[in-house]
């Protein structure tokens, strides 16, 4: 199996999918009746927090600093950790479809990735209007359904744990120090990898058969009942609009009793 080329971009759709739970936050200044004065979204952007605070830090010529807008937020994936308690069969297979091609996919491998958020602000009520618009939502996990793979539209609801939260505030530094807070979130996405799918020379299953006997020994126990279940119309694809067509036939001293009965989905 290794050298067979294939690329679902599972860790990426992860690591976009991540993002967006935290693009759309806003913090809001109010006066002293409590009236609204302004509202900013807080930016987000991928990387680590030490990035963003050599750019505060800096000290370009005239020694004026360089601003950069706070609050910020910013995550970076830190992980990729095997997760056995999670594991399925490795040689287990199922049947997806590709429009109208059939495919073989072997299950899925667990996989935890894990993400560290941070917060980066001036003021402390800017910090934690972000955290309490964050805290709510992971009790401690928050399930967010991701499409691992276009092709045969398989989707999976991953499930993002919040592991811990902690906090830096740092006093020291003269008066022309500018002062950031940061609050730090560590999260685990709990999301799965898929191998090569290849195609499933098996066809479609189009009948289902199921017999009844009265004892567990099949070869002295009697026959007693027949379920049968066929796509209706029998030729009907995956995609189409179709129903199903099921038969039980009852066993009596030789004669056969057969009820057909239709169910459309």
């Amino acid at each position: 199996m290794l050298g067979t080329y294939f690329y679902h971009e599972i860790i990426r759709r992860t690591v976009i999918a991540f993002g967006t739970l935290f693009n759309d936050i806003n913090v809001k200044h109010k006066d002293s009746s409590g009236n609204s004065i302004s509202q900013i979204k807080v930016p987000l952007a991928y990387g680590p927090v030490q990035k963003f605070l050599a750019r505060i830090e800096q000290q370009p010529e005239l020694n004026k600093p360089i601003a950069i807008t706070l609050p910020r937020l910013s995550f970076e994936m830190t992980s990729i950790q095997y997760d056995p308690t999670r594991k399925s069969n490795v040689t287990q297979t199922f049947k997806a479809c590709d429009g109208g091609n059939v495919k073989k996919v072997y299950m899925p491998v667990p996989y935890n990735i894990g993400f560290q958020l941070n917060l980066m602000s001036k003021l402390q009520d800017d910090a934690l209007q972000v955290v309490e618009q964050i805290l709510p939502y992971f009790q401690p996990s928050f399930n967010l359904t991701v499409d691992l793979i276009d092709s045969i539209g398989e989707k999976k609801d991953i499930p993002i744990v919040l592991d811990n939260v902690s906090f830096t505030d740092d006093y020291e530094g003269d008066f022309s120090t500018r002062r950031v807070l940061i609050y730090t979130f560590n999260f685990t996405a709990k999301t799965y990898l898929f191998g090569p799918i290849a195609e499933s020379t098996d066809g479609l299953i189009r009948k289902v058969q199921v017999d009844y006997y009265s004892g567990a020994d099949t070869t002295t126990a009697k026959r007693e009942m027949r379920y049968t279940v066929v796509p209706d119309p029998i030729d009907a694809g995956p995609d189409d609009d179709f129903g199903f067509s099921e038969t039980t036939e009852m066993f009596f001293d030789s004669k056969t009793y057969s009820p057909t009965q239709q169910q459309d989905i």
